[in-house]
């Protein structure tokens, strides 16, 4: 398994804050969910067709890769179906310029439960996934929302008639709001989760509290555990939600502790 950590933990960090800590603390790879002020990666200067090639060499000297490119895009959401469709097809051209093979999508946009019109959503998640065949690309549906559930993942990937599939598995979510153990989601999901999402918290009057890498209740072990007997070579990820949540520790903190906590676990397996 490899380590990654989303540029959602760093809101105010230029590109190059963010490559020298990655090579700094030893991580594989850069997850893209905004840099700077600019949140849709497809209007970042860095991956423009004229500077994509200068970036994609700068990441290489540095053995440093992006595994995913993390839209915005909600596909069970109405109001948001046909702008979302849109942004999931730049953020395929966008990875596909940059030579990254995973765009994430959602259902919808928020991590609890949450309706949404998923018969829509198995639809354009076809069509956009017959697009990223074709560009060399995964679009990779996470759990989040209703879709925490791994039977509700399931159902959705059933209803999508298309082969280039897989899912981005956010542990927080299926803990909190799928009520599952990690053993129970690997077991359904296995060789579909193409990338993983990694946080801890605790749970305080109700409402979520995001805490230190191994300082909270999510069970990081045991889902670690269950990739390595399942063959999972990908991503492990940390995305620590600093742009949502200004008052979370600093990211060289936090990036630094989760990097050694997880390598640990590595060490053990």
């Amino acid at each position: 398994m490899k380590l990654s950590f989303s540029t959602l933990g760093c809101p105010s960090w230029s590109f190059n804050d963010i490559l020298s800590t990655a090579k700094d603390l030893g991580f594989d790879g850069i997850e893209i969910r905004g840099i700077g002020s600019i949140m849709y990666a497809p209007r970042i200067e860095s991956f423009s067709k004229d500077n994509c090639e200068a970036l994609k060499e700068k990441l290489a000297k540095r053995n440093i890769e992006i595994p995913i490119f993390s839209s915005g895009a909600a596909l069970a959401d109405k109001e948001k179906a046909a702008a979302s469709f849109v942004e999931a097809c730049d953020y395929i051209n966008c990875a596909a310029r940059m030579g990254v093979k995973f765009v994430r999508i959602m259902g919808t946009d928020r991590p609890e439960i949450t309706d949404g019109d998923f018969d829509l959503c198995a639809k354009l998640y076809t069509l956009i996934c017959e697009y990223g065949k074709v560009m060399g690309v995964t679009p990779l549906i996470e759990t989040n929302g209703k879709l925490s559930s791994s039977d509700e993942i399931l159902k959705l990937l059933e209803n999508t008639a298309s082969d280039n599939v897989g899912v981005l598995w956010d542990l927080h979510h299926t803990v909190r709001y799928g009520n599952e153990t990690p053993e129970e989601t690997v077991r359904k999901l296995g060789d579909k989760i193409k990338h993983v999402h990694l946080k801890d918290s605790v749970m305080t009057d109700g409402k979520v509290v995001y805490k230190m890498t191994g300082y909270g209740d999510i069970p990081l072990k045991e889902a670690v555990s269950e990739l390595s007997k399942a063959g999972y070579e990908g991503y492990v990820s940390l995305e620590w939600v600093k742009r949502w949540q200004p008052d979370l520790q600093e990211p060289g903190i936090i990036f630094e502790s989760f990097a050694s906590y997880v390598k640990d676990l590595f060490r053990k397996l």
